[in-house]
């Protein structure tokens, strides 16, 4: 059978017969993988505990008809170990990676932009965790590869954002890549210039009051605000505008859960951490 390398970030992992497991990865070239790893829950395992959730790994896999098989992990980057220890990162990062798996529904499609960021948030949330628990204080989330505008993460310079501001930055960049990005400007109904003052996820963000449709939000300026610098990644503004980032994660947990089709499970978790 054919083989193939490529980098990945694993999602999730679950138990398969006695000491094998299934992995679910995100690689860079091949998309969505779900992979076989042989007697990675045995004590002396070369690589079992390369292959947990979080960790970014260069593998070595052959296909198959089903699932393919790992046959070497190499470590590239250790993002478990912080993001365990810290239950605001750990809920932060579950639901970024279970909004990257619900947003690869075809295996071995290449998508590299979404690799990017979420290896990028998952970065971040491991940095910020690290350094949180160093100092004592609030989690201080740094960047990926490639610094704020290639990764969804924050800069590494400077005070950076809570873990759920990741997250919801991570949402709607996540959505963007997939068509859905809101608008929060012009009236995503038909177009007449901002600003307004609804905002509808079944429409597709801000609505003037032609468009606007029965229950939908009226959310404070500073929100839409802070909606529009996380959909850009621009963190002095995320900053800014702390105060209103309750209700503007409840806007993003909507706008994603309606245009995905599903809810984010993960985020429930969140929410009370």
């Amino acid at each position: 059978m054919a083989t193939f390398r490529d980098a990945g970030l694993v999602l999730r992992t679950h138990k398969l017969a006695e000491a094998d497991r299934i992995i679910t990865l995100l690689t860079r070239d091949h998309g969505k993988v779900r992979a076989v790893a042989k007697g990675v829950r045995r004590p002396k395992s070369r690589f079992g505990a390369r292959l947990e959730p979080f960790m970014h790994v260069d593998l070595q896999l052959y296909e198959g008809r089903s699932l393919d098989t790992v046959t070497q992990a190499v470590t590239l980057a250790a993002y478990a170990g912080p993001i365990a220890a810290s239950y605001p990162a750990f809920t932060a990062a579950n639901a970024v990676v279970e909004t990257a798996e619900k947003l690869s529904p075809v295996e071995h499609l290449p998508a590299r932009a979404l690799f990017r960021l979420t290896l990028g948030a998952v970065a971040a949330l491991a940095r910020g965790a690290a350094e949180g628990e160093s100092a004592g204080d609030a989690v201080r989330p740094g960047g990926g590869e490639g610094g704020a505008g290639d990764d969804g993460g924050p800069p590494a310079a400077g005070a950076a954002p809570a873990p759920r501001a990741v997250v919801d930055s991570y949402l709607l960049r996540a959505l963007a890549l997939s068509g859905y990005a809101p608008s929060l400007g012009d009236c995503a109904g038909c177009g007449a210039p901002g600003p307004h003052r609804a905002f509808a996820a079944a429409a597709g963000g801000m609505v003037c009051p032609q468009c606007r449709p029965p229950g939908a939000a009226a959310p404070a300026a500073g929100t839409v605000t802070l909606m529009g610098a996380l959909l850009e990644g621009a963190w002095p503004a995320v900053a800014a505008q702390a105060k209103h980032s309750g209700e503007a994660s409840q806007l993003v947990k909507g706008f994603a859960e309606y245009h995905m089709e599903r809810a984010i499970r993960s985020l429930r978790v969140a929410d009370r951490s």
